[in-house]
């Protein structure tokens, strides 16, 4: 697949952090490379939060989205779906390991660990300039219809 999970399942979502519809957004753009999920993004001057460095609520924001996409995935690979099932964030942690600069490039990685019913947990770290930046750890859970995300990426 060299689209993006987004632009392919979700064309219409307004989510901030993934959502292709909103100009507001950081529009991340999740590509499977196997089990994993990768995400290059670069930071625009409004992400700051001191110097040139970007503020920890941004980092958060991409890894919360990223590790949502990677739960949906995973639970579309191993169920054989024809499209990821709407899933929100049970609980995560974000370890910041140091700041993370304003004027380079961003990786984004993340992978399930494991999957136990409705619920995946995902790893996940942001890199630049070669070095790890901050870590992430959570669970996401596959919501069911009448869930207010159930149609999530539609």
């Amino acid at each position: 697949m060299t689209r993006s999970l987004q632009d392919e399942f979700a064309p219409n979502s307004i989510c901030f952090g993934c959502g292709p519809k909103n100009e507001k957004g950081l529009r991340i753009k999740s590509i499977p490379e196997g089990e994993r999920l990768v995400a290059d993004w670069y930071p625009e001057p409004q992400h700051a939060a001191f110097s040139d460095f970007a503020s920890g609520g941004i980092v958060s924001v991409l890894l919360d989205c990223h590790g949502n996409w990677t739960a949906a995935y995973t639970l579309m690979r191993t169920r054989a779906l024809p499209k990821p099932p709407g899933t929100v964030t049970a609980e995560y942690t974000v370890r910041f390991l140091r700041p993370t600069p304003m004027k380079t490039n961003w990786r984004i990685t993340c992978w399930p660990v494991g999957v136990d019913g409705d619920k995946v947990s995902v790893a996940g770290k942001v890199e630049a300039d070669g070095k790890e930046r901050a870590t992430m750890s959570g669970t996401f859970v596959a919501v069911k219809e009448g869930h207010p995300a159930f149609h999530r990426w539609e």
